[in-house]
């Protein structure tokens, strides 16, 4: 007997979706329907990656009830969100609550770049330049006539063409105070 393609899709859609189990350990996670706008919350089986329910917002109320009805889980992943610990402290108190791997890796990321900039002043110089060589008398010269140019109000095109040198806005910049300066270490700027 044959079936129109339309009449097979509308009988597929009425079947009722299988009921999942949750699963022992899940994920709790938010995301951007609009960003910045409306978000949602994502609950997924941590253990296959599988989507157990998607809620429709990112409320303490919310994500409660759902544990509440659902109230198998043994471990909670999660990220940093108070309102989620809050949610899953009151609906599942026995419940095991761990942050993300994401969340940890960013975490200890910030951390280390913390340290890293908070000494970046005592490390020592590896094979510091020697000052009176020929490369840097050399480049010395250079970098005075290009800023001669520069303070002229020569462009930095204007320059190359008539130096013979190729120029770029690191070297030949007010930005740069000496010859060399555009290469040493520096602090990130949110470190500044």
């Amino acid at each position: 007997m044959p079936v129109s393609r339309s009449t097979a899709l509308r009988h597929l859609r009425r079947l009722p979706l299988p009921q999942q189990a949750v699963p022992r350990v899940i994920g709790v996670d938010d995301f951007a329907l609009r960003r910045r706008h409306r978000y949602a919350t994502i609950i997924t089986d941590a253990e296959t990656g599988r989507r157990v329910a998607v809620l429709p917002d990112r409320e303490r109320a919310t994500l409660e009830s759902w544990l509440r009805e659902h109230s198998v889980a043994e471990i909670v992943y999660r990220d940093g969100s108070a309102i989620y610990a809050e949610a899953i402290r009151r609906a599942l108190s026995d419940a095991v609550q761990v942050s993300d791997r994401w969340h940890l890796w960013r975490n200890l990321c910030d951390k280390v770049q913390l340290e890293v900039c908070a000494h970046i002043g005592c490390w020592a110089t590896i094979n510091p330049t020697r000052p009176g060589g020929v490369r840097e008398q050399t480049t010395r010269e250079s970098w005075n006539k290009i800023h001669d140019l520069v303070g002229q109000g020569v462009g930095l095109l204007d320059c190359s063409r008539r130096l013979g040198v190729a120029l770029t806005p690191s070297n030949a910049t007010p930005a740069c105070p000496s010859p060399g300066s555009a290469h040493r270490p520096r602090l990130p700027a949110h470190a500044r």
